[in-house]
């Protein structure tokens, strides 16, 4: 059996780093003030998506035109958000 060492796969501290950013983000919101808190969860989620699209998707070692196929899904998302936020800002 292979020994992972220093040179082994990092899958295993990215799933720490993982558990204690949940943690950051639960502490966040007990501690600090909603605005504050809201935006301290928000960038904790944008590194935790981003550890697991580097690592996990292993988008880390591709090559670029597989880090633009990422990108459709993420623009289709920001269409559908901007295009529903005058029906959430002026209601029905």
């Amino acid at each position: 059996m292979k020994e992972s060492g220093a040179h082994g796969s990092p899958y295993v501290l990215i799933w720490i780093y993982l558990v204690v950013l949940a943690l950051a983000s639960v502490a966040a919101s007990l501690v600090l003030p909603k605005a504050p808190a809201e935006l301290a969860i928000y960038f904790l989620a944008l590194v935790k998506a981003v550890l697991v699209a580097l690592y996990f998707m292993h988008l880390k070692v591709e090559r670029f035109f597989i880090h633009s196929l990422s990108l459709i899904p993420l623009a289709l998302v920001l269409v559908l958000f901007l295009g529903l936020i005058p029906d959430i800002v002026v209601g029905r």
